[in-house]
Formats: structure tokens, C-alpha cells, sequence
């Protein structure tokens, strides 16, 4: 099981995300409001808290959203997921449609540190059950 650590949009791509404190996710869609929402197969982003604490650990300053990420994890492995892999939260049902990207070298946090870790260790989902998440929730794996 994981924790929601931070909730992130962005009206336009290409930047860091903001924290919020909730998101309303919609069928083949995403998060309402943010940039990347759409009728494709990356509605929405999650990245590990601790894939961002490695490059915190180099002297860093990253904060959830630095990496573009619609939602900020901590206490799973996201990467070692398989595509199909289900999450669950109260009403919320994402299903993971890729691992990782091919990263643009034009994205903001490329050109602050010269790195992303999104194309690595981040993955992507598409939303099958609407509903809203909150900072905090958990999220559970149902395979």
C-alpha cells in the first residue's frame, strides 16, 4: 500500500506541477484541470517520493511536482508494476498503461538539473473509475 504524499497539476505542459490538496479524475480523461488530462493512455503520472529522494540526496532541492508527476507516492515500488496493474483508492481506479517515457530534453526540470527520472521510474495510468483524491489517501495495488 501507498500513501498519497502530494497532488500535482499544471495548466501547460512542459512545466513543474503544483500541489493541491484534492483532484476530481474523469473516465478517459485524467485530472480535471490539469494539462496532460486527454483521451489517451498517459491521463495521469506517479512517481515514487523515493525515486525524488535520490536526487535530493546529491543537494537538491525538489519539491512533489518538480518531476511533472500528477500524483507523488511513498511506500511503492511503481516501476516494478506491470502494465495492467490496477490502483485503487476509495472510488478511484487507475490502471497502469506504461513504465517510464521517452523524456524531452526541453521539459523544466531537464533544464534545472540536467536530469529526469520520469522516463526510469515514473509511470502512467488511465483512469476506469472516476471520483476524487485527496493528500494523503492511500492507494492500494489490485492486480
Amino acid at each position: 500500500m501507498a500513501t498519497i504524499i502530494s497532488l500535482n497539476i499544471s495548466r501547460k505542459k512542459g512545466v513543474n506541477k503544483e500541489p493541491v490538496e484534492s483532484v476530481r479524475l474523469k473516465v478517459d480523461h485524467g485530472i480535471e484541470g490539469d494539462a496532460h488530462a486527454g483521451r489517451w493512455h498517459r491521463q495521469v503520472s506517479l512517481l515514487a517520493e523515493e525515486s525524488i529522494d535520490i536526487k535530493r540526496a546529491r543537494g537538491l532541492e525538489l519539491t512533489p511536482g518538480a518531476f511533472a508527476e500528477n500524483i507523488t507516492t511513498r511506500g511503492i515500488d511503481l516501476a516494478a508494476l506491470p502494465v495492467g496493474t490496477r490502483l485503487v483508492s476509495g472510488e478511484v481506479e487507475l490502471e497502469v498503461t506504461q513504465i517510464g517515457k521517452k523524456c524531452h530534453q526541453g521539459c523544466a526540470i531537464f533544464k534545472q538539473v540536467g536530469d529526469c527520472i520520469m522516463p526510469r521510474q515514473g509511470i502512467f495510468t488511465r483512469v476506469i473509475s472516476p471520483g476524487s483524491l485527496h493528500r494523503g489517501d492511500t492507494l492500494e495495488i489490485r492486480e
